[in-house]
């Protein structure tokens, strides 16, 4: 998407733009491919070169992550943490419980198959489970998912 479709979602104020880390990388692949001190320079890198240009471009703070491929561990948990952000999400394909850490929530990824009555069914699961959301005390503008 470009900036400018970005920003006609975003106008709607029905969606907010968030983190999906810079260029979206595999963690574990560039885990494996390089030194450890590069790669926490790489991935601090990542989590806050996103936020700098969402911030930039949409004069916003940016608060969440989804994790590229759904892959996180303590390591990278702990430097989105320090980015600043203070909730992620997993491609854990159910539904989130107040147990789950918020650096992990999970989320239901719509795909390809997910067509006709599959995507009917879905819906329908996910709207008998509905709850509060986990994620609490947010700043002013998500006031409408606080607990």
């Amino acid at each position: 998407m470009t900036w400018e479709q970005q920003q006609e979602l975003r106008a709607t104020g029905l969606f907010d733009i968030e983190s999906h880390t810079y260029w979206h990388p595999n963690f574990r692949v560039e885990k494996r491919r390089r030194p450890a001190e590069d790669y926490r320079e790489f991935i601090v890198w990542q989590f806050n070169r996103s936020r700098e240009m969402l911030e930039h471009h949409f004069a916003t703070d940016v608060i969440f992550l989804a994790w590229p491929y759904g892959i996180y561990d303590d390591e990278l948990i702990s430097a989105a943490r320090k980015a600043g952000y203070i909730a992620a999400f997993t491609l854990d394909r159910r539904e989130a419980t107040r147990k789950d850490d918020v650096m992990a929530i999970p989320r239901v990824i719509v795909s390809d198959c997910d067509q006709g009555k599959a995507f009917q069914a879905l819906l329908a699961r996910k709207s008998e489970l509905a709850r509060k959301p986990v994620v609490k005390h947010l700043p002013a503008r998500y006031s409408r998912f606080e607990n």
